[in-house]
């Protein structure tokens, strides 16, 4: 991916108070960087389900992750994890809060828009850095529109998620019942597919942003949201990801309505192509209508 000059200030800045969660101890590891410091492979042979569960593997993507600090009549700021615990150490309040996952080729401006988009809209957003993980497996490529490289990497974006839903319930100014789980692409499908295995895992209802919830793989296919934690799905007719027969489709048949969860297909117009639809106004205003409804409506 490419980045302008803005967002590699700003994620040089938060690198800095990242701390320690590069390849060696005591050496600060840049999200810029995270790409090209994290080795990336395709032979199934070189990953094992432990390291994928590893527990000092998932932490490093909470301690790399992007923070979005909502600041009410300004624009939202990027700050990390430790400066987050800093600023609201004596807040005095509890935010809701989003957990967005970022899609198969990491943190990019495309990410940081969305971040500042859910914190504008009030949301303490924290956007886990799974490309932390000091061993990552290339998962796609961005060039051809192709995913699904290694199967197993589901496996480390859900556990990544449920320890960052885990992590925020713990903080003192986070509403433990106002937890969001959001994600484009690839985190969208972390986002349908996370099955929440504890209480600390449930979230109040979650964003699927480009993903049909249709696949080959059975764990990459459907949605795992418990009965109260209601879903928006976006996506778009002709989304250049799915064309494929095993992935066209959308995820109404996975949803149920009565709890207010409903599938959104953009079938005219530029949204029909839009892998990326949070970019564009219709979809935006789609999320924080369901946000209000049932998220932040006291």
């Amino acid at each position: 991916m490419l980045w302008n000059l803005k967002s590699r200030a700003v994620l040089a800045a938060i690198a800095v108070c990242a701390g320690s969660v590069g390849p060696a101890a005591g050496q600060s590891l840049s999200l810029e960087g995270l790409h090209n410091s994290t080795r990336t492979f395709t032979d199934p042979n070189e990953m094992t389900g432990m390291e994928a569960t590893d527990p000092a593997e998932i932490a490093r993507t909470w301690q790399a992750a992007i923070v979005g600090l909502p600041r009410e009549g300004r624009e939202a700021e990027l700050v990390s994890v430790a400066e987050m615990e800093r600023r609201l150490a004596g807040a005095g309040r509890r935010y809701p809060v989003v957990i967005y996952m970022h899609g198969c080729s990491g943190i990019w401006e495309g990410s940081l828009r969305r971040i500042r988009f859910f914190a504008d809209a009030g949301f303490l957003v924290i956007a886990p850095a799974s490309f932390a993980r000091l061993k990552y497996p290339k998962s796609c490529d961005v060039a051809t529109n192709r995913g699904g490289l290694y199967r197993g990497t589901l496996i480390m974006r859900q556990q990544d998620a449920g320890f960052a839903i885990q992590q925020a319930r713990k903080l003192p100014f986070v509403d433990p019942d106002r937890i969001v789980l959001a994600g484009l692409s690839q985190g969208a499908i972390t986002a349908a597919t996370f099955r929440a295995e504890r209480p600390g895992q449930k979230t109040a209802a979650r964003i699927v942003e480009g993903w049909t919830c249709n696949a080959g793989w059975p764990e990459y296919k459907g949605v795992n949201a418990g009965s109260d934690e209601p879903v928006l799905a976006l996506v778009a007719e002709k989304d250049p990801w799915f064309q494929n027969p095993w992935t066209k489709g959308e995820c109404g048949p996975f949803l149920d309505p009565d709890n207010g969860s409903r599938s959104v297909v953009y079938r005219e117009g530029e949204l029909a192509w839009r892998h990326e639809l949070l970019d564009l106004r219709a979809p935006q205003r789609e999320v924080l209508e369901f946000l209000k409804e049932h998220v932040t409506q006291e």
